[in-house]
């Protein structure tokens, strides 16, 4: 069980581990969107858009639904957003002291 799950984990960090794709998930933090709307605020092609939202629906972080002729993305588990939240500006500092004090 143990090895499956670092596999999992490793596959949910991978896919965390994208700006494009954090920012998606910020856009979807405020609910559901399209992708027509989700486009305009990242301001890259669609094409590319929607290429991050298959790695991050395809291991489970996002999901979609039909509304016509349009999908609709949101996240389906709000806790990912705990995660993401961990990574804060002091955790960033303490990391980068670690760093430094390695390097002298």
């Amino acid at each position: 069980m143990g090895e499956e799950l670092n596999r999992f984990r490793a596959k949910v960090f991978k896919a965390l581990a994208d700006p494009v794709r954090l920012e998606i998930l910020h856009i979807l933090r405020g609910g559901e969107r399209c992708v027509c709307e989700i486009v305009p605020q990242l301001r890259i092609p669609q094409p590319l858009v929607s290429r991050h939202l298959k790695i991050l629906k395809d291991c489970g972080l996002v999901k979609d639904r039909r509304d016509g002729n349009r999908r609709i993305y949101s996240v389906t588990d709000r806790r990912v957003f705990n995660i993401i939240d961990e990574v804060t500006p002091e955790f960033k500092r303490s990391l980068s002291k670690i760093i430094i004090e390695q390097i002298i």
